[in-house]
């Protein structure tokens, strides 16, 4: 697990604040006014919300703390064994087990009760149906008071834990209590450990960083420990035996020879050897610390011969320093760090090949890659240099016969700024005259360099012979003037078409422009009473009495008319006596008074239908007494003393 995965686990909060947080939430995003009048279907599905909603939030919080946690067979096995240790891996799962039951037990919860108030018969059975529900999903929560406590100590703990990366290079430092790991990590890097003059100093794994070769590298103090089986060991001890097992590391094994840590020579010997199962496929370094009060050659020679038996395997590599004087400090460090490089290297060597040594994985398709060209036909060609390079002399700038570079021959000519370097000197041309000929680039608004051609003279006789060739065969006589019956045909009605189209586009033109103005006088808008008859009857009415008066009108003007010419020497006064009068009024057909609720209807049945609709239309507006169209607007009054004038930064609790 990286670095900051420890640290970015969520706060567990305790079962009264997650029960606050749910409840409080619920309470904000949903909307809490409800009353009886309401219908029952929306009562139900308020309620409903509101458990659905109060359930979601119990499991999305629920589902979040443990997601959060560190998933045991996902880890490294140095962080499982580690929490293993420190906090009981059976006890961890347990208690993420009881809060994932507790999720599974309140979405049962929220199911049953939304079933239950999908059948709710008034408003008082939804609410103490929804009352019921929230109770029995906070005492759920109210049970996983313990789990929530010791997660939030765990999350705590995990947080203090240093981050140890057990995929990067790693120094582990371990050996009895008191013989100096602390002091030697303190030396080599800057992390804050204790040092103190007695044992079990350390209590935990201390981890410090430090660079060799433009590398990151990680030493770990880990806690002393004791010559005895591994089941008596305790907490502490159990941390050392884990990083020692576990991370693919260098092993500093530090001794004490001065036995000033309390523990005997032979006893440091004997729990080397007790853990040296631990120490498989790993460097191992065995390191003399305290170097300034006694070395390997002042002991005795029993105690020699053990040390010396140690070391024969060829394995372990003894190394001396003094953390006291810094003697051999450095030393130690970069020796280590050597080995583990070279190793590591070896090793990622080792997994890029397969049983029988061929390349395989990454360095397999880099070697694959890389192609060796070999001369073909099997000749094998000696390497050679030519005589020049061989016999070329080493520039000496205090030589007099020395091959003149160009800064030399710029120095000469003035230095820079005055001396123009010439460009073309070095041409290989046939004739050195050629050298300074200027060549223009563009010709007549053309490329030079395109036309550069030595065989243009040539071609161009070619070209000039054959257009003459073709010339003489009458290849370019022109038939212009011999028109075929067929084609002037084509044109002549190419010509009708473009003038049907400009017609066209005219009218087109004239239709718009006058788009808006009447294009008939009314007087030539006259229709028979015949054809008027006959739309009349489709539509379905009664044209009889139309009809009849249409001729009647007609006919009394024409009466008139012919007595006014029978007059003869009778000028205009004479027409308008009261006599006339009374004709013209009797001939005009009088006009029957308009009903406007029968007007436009064709039959008694469309009446009453259309009666029938508007008295519907009317209906809601009469019963709900709201304001319809054609009644007066009446604005709303405001209080003139609540709202007149400009409120200042004083007290506003006047208005």
């Amino acid at each position: 697990m990286s670095k900051t995965t420890w640290k970015d686990i969520p706060v567990v909060p305790t079962s009264q604040e997650f029960l606050d947080i749910v409840l409080s939430r619920t309470q904000r995003r949903l909307p809490t006014q409800i009353r009886a009048g309401f219908k029952i279907s929306r009562i139900r599905a308020f309620y409903t919300r509101k458990v659905k909603y109060t359930a979601e939030t119990f499991t999305e919080r629920i589902s979040a703390t443990i997601n959060g946690f560190p998933r045991l067979q996902d880890i490294h096995p140095f962080h499982r064994d580690l929490l293993n240790t420190l906090y009981d891996a059976d006890h961890f799962r347990i208690a993420l087990g009881q809060l994932n039951t507790a999720k599974s037990l309140i979405e049962a919860v929220s199911r049953d009760y939304v079933r239950l108030i999908k059948y709710g018969q008034s408003l008082f059975q939804c609410k103490q149906l929804k009352r019921a529900a929230l109770g029995r999903m906070a005492t759920i929560c109210k049970r996983l008071k313990d789990p929530l406590v010791y997660l939030e100590q765990v999350r705590q703990h995990l947080g203090r834990l240093p981050a140890i990366d057990p995929n990067t290079r790693t120094l582990v430092i371990c050996g009895y209590p008191n013989v100096g790991k602390s002091s030697f990590l303190k030396s080599i890097s800057r992390a804050d450990v204790d040092v103190q003059p007695y044992a079990f100093t350390t209590k935990s794994l201390f981890v410090g960083h430090f660079d060799y070769k433009m590398l990151r590298f990680q030493a770990i103090d880990t806690p002393g420990i004791l010559d005895h089986p591994l089941e008596e060991m305790n907490t502490i001890e159990h941390q050392s035996i884990c990083a020692i097992a576990h991370l693919r590391a260098a092993i500093m094994y530090f001794m004490d020879l001065s036995e000033q840590c309390g523990y005997s020579v032979s006893a440091q010997i004997n729990l080397f050897n007790s853990i040296k199962p631990l120490f498989a496929n790993k460097l191992v370094f065995i390191v003399i610390n305290k170097i300034d009060l006694t070395r390997p050659e002042d002991l005795d020679p029993e105690t020699q011969e053990k040390l010396n038996g140690i070391l024969k395997t060829g394995e372990v590599e003894l190394l001396q320093l003094s953390c006291t004087t810094t003697e051999g400090v450095m030393n130690v460090r970069n020796s280590a760090c050597d080995r583990l490089l070279a190793a590591r290297n070896a090793e990622k060597l080792k997994a890029g090949t397969n049983s029988s040594g061929e390349p395989t994985g990454r360095l397999g398709d880099l070697l694959r890659r890389i192609h060796v060209a070999q001369p073909m036909g099997g000749v094998t060609r000696e390497t050679s240099i030519p005589e020049a390079a061989l016999n070329k002399k080493k520039y000496d700038r205090n030589d007099p016969d020395r091959p003149k570079l160009e800064r030399d021959i710029e120095e000469e000519e003035g230095g820079a700024g005055v001396y123009n370097f010439n460009m073309r000197k070095n041409y290989i041309l046939e004739n050195d005259e050629w050298k300074e000929d200027r060549i223009p680039e563009v010709f007549d608004g053309k490329n030079v360099y395109d036309f550069i051609d030595p065989d243009i003279e040539a071609k161009l006789a070619a070209l000039e012979e054959e257009e003459e060739k073709l010339e003489a065969e009458g290849f370019y006589e022109s038939d212009s003037d011999v028109e075929d019956a067929e084609e002037a045909e084509i044109r002549y009605k190419a010509e009708l078409i473009r003038e049907k189209r400009q017609l066209i586009r005219n009218e087109a033109k004239m239709r718009k422009s006058l788009k808006n103005r009447a294009q008939i006088p009314r007087s030539a808008k006259a229709q028979k009473l015949s054809k008027m008859e006959s739309h009349l009857e489709s539509l379905g009415y009664d044209t009889t009495k139309v009809a009849d008066r249409a001729r009647s009108q007609s006919r009394g003007r024409s009466i008139l008319r012919e007595r006014s010419d029978g007059l003869g020497g009778g000028d205009a006064m004479e027409i308008d006596t009261p006599k006339a009068n009374l004709e013209r009024a009797k001939s005009r057909g009088r006009e029957p008074s308009t009903n406007r609720r029968t007007d436009g209807v064709q039959s008694e049945v469309t009446r009453s239908n259309a009666e029938r609709l508007a008295k519907l239309s009317q209906k809601k507006m009469n019963r709900m007494a709201r304001q319809g169209e054609a009644d007066r607007h009446q604005t709303g009054s405001l209080i003139k003393h609540l709202v007149a004038g400009k409120r200042g930064m004083g007290k506003t609790q006047r208005r």
